[in-house]
């Protein structure tokens, strides 16, 4: 409703009745609302100093001010008239002051506020709402940062949460006084929540760190917070061996190393293990050399002279010696009657003549003979080559007829597979404990001697505390375990055989002939716990495999044994530097080999696969597989299970969730300690692929009813350090979640737990688990298949029939121009990258036997290797037919 400048006086006290405007235009102001060219804005009252609003309106008549729906009086404003130049319309300004005890008076109804009314004769119009509040800034700080201690690459989170205050107080960071700029600095942002965070520690970033608060009003410092960045030490890379302390006869050598890659700073750690080496060395004494004795004279020869010799050999000189001085030979002349006899007739040369032509004649019969065996021996036995000896019985399945009254090289009687005894180890039970055996002797092999071998077998229970107790007898094996779960042992002789740990990948292939004959050997097989043997990890090494032991150490191998070890690195030549570590009786461990490379000493191999690793050894020992990240992109396996009681009685209910090594040993033991706690398994097991990136691993939960569930964790996730988990001492962590139930009748679960590393680039690994469906320990994995006895003997350890095993061997270890041998045999297996290794050896053929039994026992497919063998004697038919005519 618009109101006249001349009806606004009963309202306003003390007001001008006044209803004329200088030089109104005509038509112009009477027609026009008026309209606010200043409007009043927000104010804070700092302290006790007043503030003012003001307001400008045209065409205006009247302007007075409205505060929390009250007429101010008009005394208090300060009216200033003008006319707007450019339009010739009134303007009209207007302000008034605004005290501490104004707003205090309303403190806690509502906030203070004001406007302005302005009139003309077309009516009135309101301006925004202007807010008067009383600016403060409280003294006290509601979060202030902490000191702390962190490693060089970790991240830094200093929190800050300012004093409460009117208007909200900025927040800036000071770094020894002087002020963080992200803006200025990459390396550091501030978060929304005043956090001031380094995602990648510095030795710069060694400071004390003040949070600052302020406003209009005062500005507060937070206590400091010391940040000190520390620098675990590192071994630098050895030094050379030095030089033998005696340059006769035995003496001593050594090689050091320094804590300085880096060195410790700050409190960080030192280097664990030595930093000087020393080795035994025997240098050879110089041996000077010793004339023999002089030769008889020689006859008299035509030009009447002799001769006699002598040679440098009692002792010929070595190891840096002197050469025997003086003549060698020695001539002389010859005048008696035989020098005449000698020169007499032409029968003599006769004579000569005659020898020469024999024996070129000999000669040539003898390259005769040798080019008829090697075309013989070139090529592969055709009846190895037909695929049915290693599958079907060994019955003769060739197509080649065989000649009359010569018995088929493939029909062994009696047939070993059904006729041999089984040979089985020490730890299982044998009906007989003292039988006796001795192979027959078949077409296939030579005569393995008339003497017999005896095994002595005892019980399970007692031979295995008896090896128990006299290994850790010794000092360098006082850390066996007395658990029979995690050791097997047995008695071996030439046959060879097998140990293994049911349930953890872990084995122990004796080969056939790696026992010399007449020996018989006490060995075993054992797994540690990583917390029971100290296995020092240095800068980004890790842990890759379980610890295993087998020995005992010292014992005369004449062919490599296999061990096998599961592993959780996920194998990347260009983000993994592998080795493989062995101890020594001193305690220290020492790396041995570099995987995917040859030992020096040609003692040790390793094939690695996806899953296992395939250790060939000629010394037994205690090994374990350690891994140094060569980039961040180096990746090792992480199994993720979740467990949960299967029972609950109150209103709590936990969820457990493992991160471990994703080996079958770690499994299994999380396996027998969840059952003992009586916790049930909650989906099927995950892997995570753990980065070497120096982020920590996060748990958290989500999706849960909150109308029946609430969690009691306080924070939005767990976390587990990036070092416990890449060099930590546990094979396994775990985190707990502990809810609880709203009512009792609540029997239903369904929520998902997330597990992540923290990665730069914001993106995380998830893995979702649906807990609303109960799983029993019948639903747990199964453990891969294995034997059931941890000891084999003799034939019953290989899947390979030992007979038809030393035929291949036969045919296959002589090189064939052809390359129907070895060779092939590697290529067909798909293990032709080793083949400067199996070239090293006395029987290559015997050694990719053994691979094969190692890798595919007990489920191996005799049915494939028979087919590659067949493929071998396929590459040159005209071998066939070679075999064929000589038999």
């Amino acid at each position: 409703m618009a109101l006249g400048a001349l009806s606004l006086s009963p309202f306003l006290p003390g007001a001008q009745q006044s209803a004329t405007v200088a030089n109104p235009m005509p038509g112009t102001s009477s027609d026009l609302l008026p309209h606010f060219l200043l409007e009043p804005q927000d104010v804070y009252i700092v302290k006790n100093k007043p503030v003012s609003l003001a307001c400008r309106a045209t065409p205006a008549t009247q302007i007075y001010f409205k505060c929390n729906g009250e007429w101010v009086h008009q005394g208090e404003h300060v009216t200033q008239r003008s006319t707007d130049q450019g339009t010739g319309l009134p303007l009209m300004d207007v302000r008034i002051d605004i005290s501490r005890q104004q707003v205090e008076r309303i403190f806690g109804l509502e906030e203070y506020w004001c406007q302005c009314v302005a009139w003309s004769s077309s009516g009135t119009t309101k301006s925004q709402k202007a807010y008067v509040r009383i600016a403060y800034l409280r003294k006290n700080f509601e979060e202030e940062p902490m000191g702390r201690e962190v490693s060089i690459e970790q991240e830094i989170v200093l929190a800050c949460r300012p004093p409460e205050g009117i208007p909200p107080a900025e927040v800036e960071w000071l770094r020894n006084e002087e002020l963080v700029d992200p803006a200025l600095d990459a390396s550091v942002y501030v978060t929304p929540e005043h956090s001031l965070v380094v995602p990648r520690a510095r030795l710069a970033d060694t400071a004390n760190y003040t949070c600052v608060a302020k406003n209009m009003v005062a500005r507060r410092r937070s206590s400091s917070a010391a940040v000190t960045v520390y620098v675990n030490g590192g071994w630098s890379t050895w030094t050379d061996w030095s030089a033998c302390s005696t340059s006769c006869g035995q003496g001593w050598q050594k090689r050091s190393r320094s804590c300085t890659n880096p060195a410790p700073l700050n409190g960080g750690t030192f280097c664990e293990g030595q930093n000087v080496q020393k080795n035994a060395c025997t240098t050879l004494c110089p041996v000077d050399g010793g004339w023999s004795g002089w030769s008889r004279w020689s006859l008299c020869a035509l030009d009447c002279t002799h001769w006699r010799s002598r040679e440098c050999s009692e002792p010929a000189p070595r190891s840096g010696g002197q050469d025997c001085q003086g003549a060698e030979l020695e001539t002389r002349n010859c005048t008696t009657e035989l020098c005449s006899h000698a020169a007499s007739g032409p029968e003599d040369v006769a004579l000569y003549v005659g020898l020469m032509a024999v024996a070129v004649c000999l000669v040539l019969l003898l390259l005769v003979v040798v080019l008829v065996c090697y075309r013989k021996k070139g090529g592969l036995d055709p009846d190895v080559a037909d695929s049915s000896i290693l599958t079907a019985g060994f019955q003769p399945v060739s197509s080649k007829p065989a000649k009359a009254g010569t018995s088929h090289l493939l029909t062994i009687q009696p047939d070993l597979s059904t006729t041999t005894m089984t040979y089985q180890g020490s730890l299982c039970s044998r009906q007989d404990g003292h039988s006796k055996f001795q192979l027959s002797n078949g077409h296939l092999l030579s005569p393995l001697g008339a003497g017999r071998h005896t095994l002595h077998h005892s019980s399970p229970a007692a031979e295995g505390l008896d090896f128990v107790s006299r290994f850790a007898a010794q000092s360098c094996f006082r850390s066996l375990p007395r658990g029979a779960a995690s050791m097997a042992c047995g008695t071996f002789n030439f046959l060879g055989g097998r140990l293994l740990i049911p349930n953890t990948g872990i084995s122990l292939l004796i080969p056939p002939d790696a026992i010399p004959r007449g020996k018989i050997y006490e060995v075993y097989l054992t797994l540690h716990k990583q917390e029971d043997v100290r296995l020092p990890l240095a800068g980004c090494q890790t842990l890759l495999s379980p610890i295993v032991s087998c020995g005992p150490p010292g014992v005369l191998l004449t062919r490599p044994a296999i061990l096998a070890l599961r592993h959780c690195v996920e194998a990347n030549a260009a983000d993994w530097s592998i080795r493989l570590k062995k101890q020594s009786c001193e305690g220290s461990w020492e790396d041995v080999l570099q995987v995917g490379e040859e030992a020096a000493s040609g003692l040790y191999y390793c094939q690695l696969e996806a899953q296992a690793a395939y250790v060939f050894t000629e010394q037994l020992g205690r090994f374990a597989l350690v891994g140094e990240s060569l980039s961040m992109a180096a990746a090792k396996r992480l199994k993720i299970l979740l467990f949960a009681p299967a029972s609950c009685s109150s209103l709590e209910y936990s969820v457990r969730v493992y991160c471990l090594r994703d080996t079958p040993d770690v499994l299994q033991e999380v396996m027998q300690l969840e059952k003992q706690l009586g916790g049930q398994l909650i989906g099927a097991p995950r892997v995570l692929h753990f980065k070497d990136s120096y982020h920590n691993l996060r748990l958290s939960i989500h999706d849960m009813p909150s109308s029946l569930w609430k969690s009691k964790l306080l924070a939005s996730y767990q976390e587990i350090p990036f070092y416990h988990l890449w060099s930590g001492l546990q094979p396994y962590l775990h985190c707990t979640f502990t809810l609880e139930r709203l009512s009792p009748s609540t029997c239903q679960l369904a929520c998902k737990i997330w597990v992540w590393q923290v990665e730069g680039d914001g993106q995380s690994f998830n893995i979702n688990f649906n807990i609303a469906k109960d799983t029993s320990f019948s639903d747990w994995p199964v453990p891969e298949s294995e034997a059931s006895c941890p000891a084999l003997v003799g034939p019953s350890a290989f899947k390979i029939p030992f007979l038809i095993r030393q035929k291949i061997i036969g045919s296959l270890d002589t090189p064939c121009a052809r390359g129907a041998d070895w060779r092939t045999l590697a290529q067909k297996l798909h293990l032709d990258s080793h083949l400067s290794f199996f070239a090293s050896k006395a029987s290559p053929t015997a050694m990719i036997l053994n691979l094969w039994e190692a890798r595919h026992f007990p489920s191996g497919n005799l049915a494939q290797l028979a087919t590659a063998v067949a493929e071998v004697g396929k590459q040159d038919s005209a071998l066939f037919a070679v075999s064929e005519a000589e038999c």
